[in-house]
């Protein structure tokens, strides 16, 4: 039974102990417009403020689309490219402040633009076995600009050129075998899959999974003996002595988170 629920400028928000979910809810498509990233961007903020959430799951309603991104509707009628969309830049993950808490997309249908850039910020992608990824931007003559930052980080170089420079399709299979989506499964199940996920996550160490974003993050910028640095704070951490306590002891740990 979920603890809080709400819905607002299109994006639907349920609390289900330390799971927050997120869907976006504008049919036909939904996609996102300056309203709906401004409300991303202050539920991710106050996602990762609240000590009491550990883990989000973003996906889309229908089964169709997960989002096309910007809503083209909205641009039409006046809204501009360069509008303040939020600190953490359109749609809340283009480049968040200190988000250090795990975040699953669901992928329930196409991703395209800056649909599939809000999916890129995330961590475990769930995707369904109908879903589609695109970045299109080429063909109207825009650059992707946090597709193009964030997905050569993510599979090899030459896909990475190959999908931006043609704004070609890329299928669940294809996804999968370049390691960008975490799980594909059948049509409809996306969501069952990310719960799952999220209450093994909910209910581990919550000192490791900031850790692990952390040292991720700092890695990919900085020489390997520098890294470490990061990871002083969980190895003097009461939960490192827990976790060894427990595992002698046959017994399921308790975390303190500190």
């Amino acid at each position: 039974m979920s603890e809080l629920e709400s819905f607002r400028d299109g994006v639907r928000t349920t609390r289900d102990g330390a799971i927050l979910q997120v869907t976006l809810d504008r049919p036909k498509a939904n996609a996102i417009d300056l309203a709906a990233s401004r409300r991303l961007n202050a539920i991710f903020s106050a996602f990762r403020d609240d000590p009491q959430t550990r883990v989000a799951i973003v996906t889309g309603t229908g089964e169709k689309f997960f989002s096309p991104g910007w809503d083209l509707k909205a641009a039409a009628a006046g809204e501009e490219s360069d509008s303040d969309w939020g600190v953490g830049g359109f749609g809340g993950l283009n480049h968040p402040r200190n988000l250090d808490k795990p975040i699953i997309a669901a992928v329930n249908g196409i991703a395209c633009g800056g649909g599939f850039e809000l999916v890129l910020g995330t961590d475990i992608i769930v995707m369904e076995e109908h879903a589609r990824f695109a970045l299109p931007e080429i063909n109207v003559g825009v650059l992707a600009d946090a597709g193009t930052i964030k997905l050569r980080r993510r599979i090899p170089y030459h896909v990475a050129v190959d999908f931006l420079m043609t704004g070609r399709w890329m299928d669940a299979a294809e996804a999968k075998h370049w390691g960008l989506a975490s799980y594909v499964v059948p049509s409809g199940q996306s969501l069952a899959r990310a719960r799952e996920i999220a209450r093994t996550l909910a209910d581990g160490p919550p000192l490791l999974y900031p850790a692990i974003k952390q040292l991720l993050r700092h890695s990919e910028m900085v020489p390997e003996h520098a890294a470490f640095s990061a990871v002083q704070k969980v190895i003097r951490s009461e939960d490192l002595k827990e976790g060894a306590r427990a595992f002698s002891e046959k017994r399921a740990p308790v975390w303190k988170g500190r």
